[in-house]
């Protein structure tokens, strides 16, 4: 028969594998992510990046890309941005943009998402950064808003660089 201690030590190993699959369901994008090899950012050009910003208006076309990379870091937590890239806690943003809103496959959307009938072009990625639950009432997303307006448009201009296929 096991001794108490060592059936306290499988049990602490049980629940600590427990708490690495982050609280996700068997077969669920986060729990099967560790099988895959990790999705890669596609590396651009900076012809590649210039075409993808004079797809969009200003402010967001002139908007200092590194600075949206640095702004980018609160949103990792959340979500990933490659090509094959997981759904997190939010959906993975490759391919967002002039997409509509809530079709990633494999996300729960809220069901005001999924109903909003936003297109994700640089003017609706703005108020959506700027205040989430402004522009869509009832969406999951906790993320409290990002009131400074420069900030924004780097933002946006990264993740249009970021989340787009090359032109």
């Amino acid at each position: 028969p096991m001794s108490a201690a060592r059936s306290l030590s499988a049990l602490a190993v049980m629940a600590a594998l427990g708490l690495a699959a982050c609280g996700q369901p068997a077969g669920s994008p986060a729990s099967d992510s560790a099988a895959k090899p990790a999705a890669e950012p596609v590396v651009l050009t900076d012809e590649q990046k210039a075409a993808l910003l004079a797809e969009l208006p200003e402010p967001y076309r002139s908007a200092d890309l590194e600075r949206g990379e640095r702004l980018y870091a609160m949103c990792r937590s959340c979500h990933t941005y490659v090509p094959g890239g997981a759904n997190l806690t939010g959906p993975n943003l490759w391919g967002t943009f002039d997409a509509k809103a809530g079709l990633v496959a494999g996300y729960n959307y809220s069901e005001a998402l999924k109903t909003s009938g936003l297109v994700w072009d640089a003017a609706t990625m703005d108020k959506w950064i700027e205040n989430p639950r402004g522009l869509v009432e009832g969406t999951k997303m906790a993320y409290v808003g990002m009131k400074s307006a420069e900030d924004r448009a780097a933002l946006v201009a990264w993740l249009k660089v970021n989340t787009s296929a090359p032109k």
